[in-house]
C-alpha cells in the first residue's frame, strides 16, 4: 500500500519538474501552473478521506479532478520519459524540453488529444454478443444481459445509469445478471440521487455479487441499496431461474467466503450451471467442480494502457473469452469504471449471452 501511494508522488515530482523546466512562462506563472496541477493531484487523497464529508456536487468535482489527475500524470510521465530518452538518443534536442513553446504545445496538444479521445471512448459502450451452448437439458433458449463493474457514484451519475439501463431494456432479455462492483465507494451519490429508481425500470429480474468496491463503501450500506433496488443479491447462494442455476460467491475481500466445492454441495447439476464470481482468481476452481459458464469483471482491462499489459500478466484471463476443459468464461472490462472516465487500449461493454440447446 505504501509503494501504490509512493509511486504517484515519485512521479508527480518527475512530471512537474518538467512542466517546470519546459514551460517558457516568467516565475510566477510557473508557480501557479505547477501549483494548480499539484492541488489537482492532492484532491485525489481528498477524495478517498473517509474523515473528509462534503456536499455532493463539491464532491463529485474533487472526485472527477483527483482521479483524472492520477490518468493524466501517469500519461504526462510517459511523455517526457519519452523525450527525455530521445534527448539521450540525440533524437530530441535540448531546447525542445527546456523553456520552449514548441515542446509546451506539442504536449499540451497530445494530453488533449489522448484524452479526449479517452473520454468520447469511454461513453461508446460496446455490446460484445456471446453464444453459449449445452448438452444440458433446456426447455427453451434463453437470453441473458450480463455486466459488471456499473462503478455507480461521484462519476456515474442516474443520468448514465439511465442511458444504460434503456439500452438494456432494448435488449428484452430473459435475465440481468451482474458480476459485482455496482458501487463505486460510497452510498451517499446514489441515495441523494434515488440510483435504485432506475434499476426498478429494467424488464427483467437482476441477479448480482458482490465486488470489493462494496465492501470498501459499507457492506451494510450495499444490502440495502440492493434490496430497494430489487437486485437478488447472491452471497456465497444461488438461485434456479428456469433451467439455469446461478451460483454467486462473496468477493474475496471477505476472508470468510465459502470455498466454491462447499457452495456446490446440493447443487442440481442437470441445470446449466453460471457463476458469478467478482474476481477472476483461480479459474482452475470453476473447472474442477462442473461450472459450465463463469463470468466475472474486477479487471476493467487495465482501463488504460499500458496498465492492460499489466493485467494481462497478473490474470489467467484479464478480459474476454477462456476456456478451461468444458467450463466457458467471460471475464468483461466493464460497463462503467473506476476514477477519470477515461478507456485508452480498452472498452466498456455489456454481454448479450445466448444459452442455446447443443443439438
Amino acid at each position: 500500500m505504501i509503494i501504490f501511494m509512493l509511486l504517484p508522488l515519485l512521479g508527480n515530482v518527475y512530471v512537474l519538474w518538467h512542466v517546470w523546466r519546459i514551460l517558457p512562462l516568467p516565475t510566477w506563472a510557473k508557480i501557479v501552473v505547477v501549483s494548480v496541477m499539484l492541488f489537482a493531484f492532492l484532491l485525489l487523497f481528498v477524495g478517498f478521506s473517509r474523515h473528509i464529508h462534503l456536499s455532493m456536487p463539491l464532491a463529485t468535482v474533487v472526485y472527477e479532478i483527483g482521479t483524472s489527475s492520477l490518468f493524466i500524470l501517469l500519461y504526462l510521465f510517459m511523455t517526457f520519459l519519452l523525450l527525455d530518452i530521445g534527448r539521450i538518443l540525440h533524437l530530441v534536442p535540448a531546447h525542445f524540453l527546456k523553456n520552449s513553446w514548441a515542446g509546451t504545445l506539442t504536449v499540451t496538444i497530445a494530453m488533449l488529444v489522448i484524452f479526449i479521445y479517452g473520454n468520447i471512448h469511454y461513453h461508446q459502450k460496446y455490446r460484445q454478443p456471446l453464444t453459449l451452448t449445452t448438452q444440458k437439458t433446456l426447455s427453451c433458449p434463453m437470453k441473458v444481459v450480463m455486466l459488471s463493474d456499473l462503478h455507480l457514484g461521484y462519476h456515474n451519475r442516474r443520468g448514465e445509469l439511465a442511458k444504460w439501463v434503456n439500452r438494456i431494456n432494448e435488449e428484452k432479455a430473459d435475465l440481468i445478471l451482474v458480476a459485482g462492483d455496482i458501487i463505486d465507494k460510497n452510498i451517499q451519490p446514489l441515495e441523494e440521487q434515488e440510483m435504485h429508481q432506475e434499476f426498478l425500470r429494467l424488464n427483467a429480474p437482476v441477479v448480482a455479487c458482490l465486488g470489493n468496491h462494496e465492501y470498501y463503501g459499507g457492506e451494510s450500506n450495499a444490502l440495502l441499496f440492493y434490496k430497494k433496488a430489487d437486485i437478488t443479491l447472491l452471497r456465497d447462494s444461488m438461485i434456479t431461474v428456469g433451467d439455469l442455476c446461478i451460483i454467486g460467491r462473496d468477493d474475496r475481500t471477505h476472508p470468510k467466503r465459502k470455498t466454491l466445492s462447499n457452495l456446490m454441495n446440493g447443487v442440481d447439476r442437470s441445470k446449466y450451471l453460471i457463476l458469478l464470481d467478482h474476481q477472476p482468481y483461480h479459474l482452475e476452481e470453476a473447472e474442477q467442480n462442473g461450472i459450465d459458464f463463469q463470468l466475472s469483471g474486477h479487471t476493467h482491462h487495465g482501463q488504460v494502457w499500458p496498465i492492460s499489459w499489466i493485467t494481462d500478466r497478473i490474470y489467467e484471463c484479464a478480459f474476454g473469452e477462456w476456456q478451461r476443459g468444458s467450463t466457458r468464461y467471460y471475464v468483461t472490462s466493464g460497463m462503467g469504471l473506476w476514477g477519470g472516465k477515461f478507456r485508452i487500449g480498452t472498452r466498456s461493454e455489456y454481454v448479450v449471452a445466448e444459452i442455446t440447446p447443443d443439438r
